[in-house]
């Protein structure tokens, strides 16, 4: 009886992420209303023609959806895997075809007064795919077809939505490396990527002669810690690098690479006298990678990019050659709102910038200066405690499943909540490039709102799996 009663109490869905769910749904509601609101007409939420209205509607919807899809047996998820992901890819290539342009993208379905934006609902199509597949595989993904095929699945969608072009749809799809990782794909996988970002950001702002003079530093000082004792390295990369120093400071920037060069190419000659070949073809190997890497991607940018898609990385890299008026504006107004909340806000309905439309695209893309002007500090650290919650339970939800498919599932919803989080407050303050990511559950927008509802929904339902397997 004490079994059984053991059972039945904990036999229910995870309260914690419906709560934090339902909060930032009404957080994201009113936060909406504070950017539209319009006192002269305070009921324009009951108005569907509007806005505000519009919205509305697609907050109760994506409610009942979530309430829907808790009702609906798990198992359907697994069974309609490919057919789901197969109708959103088709949906990607017929809105390249007949879908209404909106800001320079064709990214929408327009039915009325409402539109339709087939990327947000890929990414639960691509979720539920490369989950299932992975699933089929119970040893580690190092397999080098298992992990081809899944990169497959998940950078298909991201090349169709390039074509809209949305960037930062398509950026979102990366996520799914952290997936591959949980799943045992080498950790070298990341560490690359976040290798190249950061030659590519550096090779931007110092140029890709100066990187590659660093990457020689660094290859050098493998080999002369390899080859001598501690103190005489640290001896020789000093020096090295002081003559560098000396040479940027006398302006020889072109110069610079001549002393990393000379040390680089005496140790390698060292290293291939003592036959060392895997570490001499490892280190050389990737500096001629990443140094073409950052000579390319500044040939990419100033010869292949559009002006405004330069203004855009500049306005992150480089803001002193943007007009403060121009490009800068929206980063501009967005720190000033947000810093004029102070520690408490001004109060709901009391945010001047707000108010005057001070910040564009603030009820979509920079929903988080509303939050950071009227709710302050304190209004700030709730959200992002919120989704900190959030993610935790997916994780959570995901390393006690007893199902792969379901713990795949659960990884692959975190990674993409957790891409959203990440760039839409970073752009906010200027911190990341403004790609144009929402804020999950917050900003405004109907196919974003329900796709996510659905997400999770279907995580927290999945999440019922475990008792049925004891």
């Amino acid at each position: 009886m004490a079994q059984k009663a053991s059972i039945s109490k904990d036999k229910t869905y995870d309260w914690i992420t419906l709560s934090v769910f339902f909060s930032l749904v009404t957080i994201g509601w009113f936060m909406v209303y504070a950017v539209l609101h319009d006192p002269a007409h305070p009921y324009a939420f009951l108005d569907f023609g509007t806005l505000l209205g519009a919205q509305t509607v697609w907050v109760v919807l994506s409610i009942f959806t979530f309430i829907a899809v808790l009702v609906i047996d798990w198992k359907f998820w697994n069974a309609l895997t490919f057919p789901i992901y197969g109708i959103t890819m088709l949906l990607l290539i017929m809105v390249l075809i007949i879908g209404k342009e909106i800001n320079g993208a064709r990214a929408w379905f327009a039915i009325g007064p409402f539109s339709m934006q087939p990327s947000e609902w890929a990414k639960f199509g691509t979720a539920l795919a490369v989950s299932s597949y992975l699933s089929f595989f119970k040893s580690s993904t190092m397999n080098s077809k298992v992990v081809l095929v899944s990169m497959a699945l998940f950078i298909s969608p991201a090349l169709l939505i390039l074509l809209q072009p949305d960037f930062g749809s398509a950026l979102v799809y990366f996520s799914f490396f952290i997936l591959l990782y949980r799943r045992g794909q080498s950790p070298w996988v990341i560490i690359s990527g976040i290798g190249l970002a950061a030659v590519f950001i550096l090779s931007l702002l110092f140029g890709p002669l100066h990187v590659t003079s660093f990457l020689l530093l660094l290859g050098f000082a493998v080999y002369v810690l390899d080859l001598e004792k501690p103190k005489n390295a640290v001896i020789s990369i000093s020096a090295v690098l002081l003559i560098m120093v000396f040479m940027l400071f006398q302006d020889e920037k072109t110069n610079v690479i001549i002393p990393p060069s000379l040390a680089f190419l005496v140790y390698l000659y060292r290293e291939l006298k003592k036959k060392n070949i895997k570490i001499v073809s490892l280190i050389t190997s990737l500096i001629i990678v990443a140094s073409s890497f950052g000579f390319m991607a500044t040939y990419v940018f100033d010869n292949v990019l559009k002006p405004h898609q330069q203004e855009r990385i500049n306005v992150w890299l480089a803001p002193e050659k943007c007009d403060p008026r121009g490009s800068l504006y929206n980063i501009l107004q967005a720190k000033m709102a947000i810093g004029s909340g102070g520690l408490t806000g001004k109060g709901f309905l009391q945010g001047e910038m707000t108010k005057l439309d001070y910040v564009p695209e603030q009820e979509t893309d920079f929903i988080f200066t509303s939050i950071g002007e009227e709710q302050g500090f304190v209004g700030i650290l709730g959200v992002i405690f919120l989704f900190t919650v959030l993610l935790t339970r997916c994780i959570i939800i995901a390393e006690r499943a007893n199902l792969e498919f379901i713990r795949n599932y659960g990884y692959a919803v975190a990674g993409i909540l957790f891409f959203h989080f990440l760039f839409n407050i970073g752009m906010t303050m200027g911190l990341l490039p403004v790609v144009g990511i929402p804020l999950p559950f917050i900003s405004k927008g109907g196919s974003s709102l329900i796709a996510f509802s659905i997400m999770v929904a279907v995580l927290v339902k999945m999440d019922m799996a475990r008792y049925r397997a004891n």
